[in-house]
């Protein structure tokens, strides 16, 4: 890899520091502090709060902004405590990639319509029974977030677990390119950002960008073979070493996940433990210790209810498995013997001109299921539940999360067991502590 020699300068800098970060508002003390610019705000107008906030050093692009700097030379740190760059993202991405090469440690990539996080934070428990491990935190999986993973690895990290998202073609290949990882993972392919990516068959061939880099650096893929998806897609590429699992692997490891959709999680991170001589014994200790977030695919019991909180994120694919998963669960499955089953839905995001036909899909599915009440929470949902004969259904419809607060806070729901799923944007999780 050739990288300028400022960026190596920024290394040898980074090197005595280990600490990065974005935020003006959060600065850890002696760290480098890199001002982004987007379309609607540029850091730059921040680095000297972050400079008087404690940080280092602060990675600048737009000296104009910033007094005195005008005639700075770029590339060089100045007394001052800025360091001038041509682009800051571009200097954090090949920080983060001369940081990954000097590391030389093994790196697993995983990327996936669903469960990506769950899978990643599984493996990452049973990884850590054997190896020191650096994983992605929360969902840090962007063009951002994956340098900020990387460069949070430090010197004793034997093993790297990067997640990485994308909304559009050519993010998964460009993600590669910064974290070069050994080793890949994807979870599955479903109908997700399909704006973005201009359909299902552009999700499939953004998805595969992770199979096509380990197939140009002689890299392993982890592929469940149950999925007929997955296979086809690794037996398309010529010359891909593949590391053959199922969801069958995932039989004796118990864990606090509900559904059969997390089940394969749960295989994925077993195949990556066998495949490094993680033992079974300390797999079943890590896998059952493993408590997932309050807002994904976790049951909580309230004074009134048993709550089903999966309202981290959905698309279609994940709506489908989740509401699969409820409407086959019993009450007294989930200790709520007496209850009601009742589901709240917040609207699927980005789907563009598929929207409308992806959340009758879901009502489709829904109307053949024991599931009573029905509450929909968005303009997407209500404008599709006209579409889909719910005769026989109480089906309450909201146009947002804020009003059905309201709602709930002089209408409360008690003796039920529900499920909340929806896309972030729908903040769904502000629900359950009125439920």
């Amino acid at each position: 890899m050739e990288v300028g020699e400022h960026i190596l300068k920024l290394y040898d800098i980074y090197a005595m520091l280990r600490s990065v970060t974005t935020d003006s508002r959060n600065i850890p003390q002696g760290s480098i502090f890199f001002a982004m610019r987007g379309e609607t705000f540029d850091g730059n107008r921040f680095a000297a709060d972050a400079l008087r906030s404690g940080a280092s050093l602060a990675v600048v692009d737009n000296p104009d902004v910033i007094q005195g700097l005008d005639d700075a030379t770029r590339g060089e740190a100045l007394k001052s405590g800025y360091f001038i760059v041509d682009d800051t993202l571009t200097a954090l991405q090949e920080l983060a990639t001369v940081h990954r090469l000097r590391l030389g440690i093994p790196i697993l990539a995983i990327t996936g319509t669903n469960g990506k996080t769950t899978t990643k934070e599984l493996t990452c428990a049973v990884m850590s029974a054997r190896f020191r491990v650096s994983a992605t935190r929360g969902n840090l999986n962007n063009h951002i977030g994956v340098p900020l993973t990387l460069l949070a690895m430090k010197p004793d990290t034997e093993f790297g677990i990067v997640e990485m998202g994308a909304s559009s073609r050519g993010e998964i290949a460009a993600l590669c390119g910064i974290a070069r990882p050994n080793y890949g993972l994807i979870t599955n392919v479903g109908r997700a950002h399909l704006e973005g990516f201009g359909g299902e068959a552009g999700v499939r061939a953004a998805k595969g960008e992770l199979y096509d880099y380990l197939v140009a650096t002689g890299g392993q893929a982890f592929v469940r073979q149950d999925d007929s998806i997955l296979a086809g897609m690794a037996a398309e590429r010529e010359g891909l070493q593949v590391i053959n699992y199922s969801a069958a692997d995932a039989d004796g490891f118990e864990s606090n996940l509900p559904g059969e959709y997390n089940r394969v999680n749960v295989a994925a991170a077993v195949a990556v433990g066998r495949r490094f001589g993680v033992t079974n014994v300390a797999m079943h200790d890590a896998i059952s210790g493993y408590v997932p977030s309050t807002n994904r695919s976790r049951v909580v019991r309230t004074e009134r209810n048993v709550v089903v909180a999966d309202c981290y994120n959905a698309n279609p694919s994940s709506m489908r498995a989740a509401l699969d998963w409820f409407a086959s669960l019993s009450p007294a499955d989930a200790n709520a013997a007496g209850y009601r089953k009742v589901v709240v839905l917040g609207d699927m995001l980005e789907l563009g001109k598929w929207s409308r036909a992806e959340h009758a899909g879901v009502l489709k599915l829904l109307a053949g299921t024991d599931i009573g009440k029905v509450i929909l929470v968005g303009h997407e949902f209500c404008d599709a539940v006209t579409d889909v004969d719910l005769s026989g259904k109480e089906v309450v419809t909201y146009p947002n999360t804020a009003v059905l607060v309201e709602k709930l806070q002089d209408n409360p729901i008690s003796g039920c067991l529900l499920m909340l799923k929806g896309s972030r944007g729908m903040t769904l999780e502000k629900l359950l502590e009125y439920l």
